[in-house]
């Protein structure tokens, strides 16, 4: 059978990565990708279904590392014990490079992610419908 793969490209430089055949089933692996630039994200919140996830997060012209943290809205995001561990990038991202994590199941609700490389807002909203 023949694959077929389509991409999705929404407002804010989201892109989400589908295999038609893997649509179909509940394990299908889709792609958040965001930018990080000195101080913040350029994507400040994002909406997507339920499902398995992988971040793809760009470091562009920050002038060092950054990271990736998700903590589901509400609980306190200085404690690492409530950061979704399989979203962190799985290498700090070196300046004008690209690195992802590992896939990370979102299920309904919001998470608030951040840069703790990199100063960037606590508040940005990532909502799973």
């Amino acid at each position: 059978m023949k694959k077929i793969i389509a991409v999705i490209v929404l407002a804010f430089g989201m892109v989400f990565s589908v295999n038609a055949q893997d649509k179909m089933q509940k394990n299908a692996l889709n792609t958040i990708s965001l930018e990080q630039t000195p101080g913040e994200f350029t994507q400040k919140q994002i909406t997507v279904p339920e499902g398995t996830y992988v971040f793809e997060i760009a470091n562009n012209n920050v002038g060092h590392d950054v990271g990736f943290v998700l903590v589901e809205k509400g609980k306190d995001i200085s404690k690492p014990e409530n950061h979704i561990k399989t979203a962190y990038v799985t290498q700090a991202v070196a300046t004008g490079k690209v690195q992802t994590s590992k896939p990370t199941k979102l299920e309904k609700g919001e998470y608030v992610y951040f840069c703790p490389l990199n100063p960037t807002a606590t508040d940005n909203t990532l909502t799973v419908k």
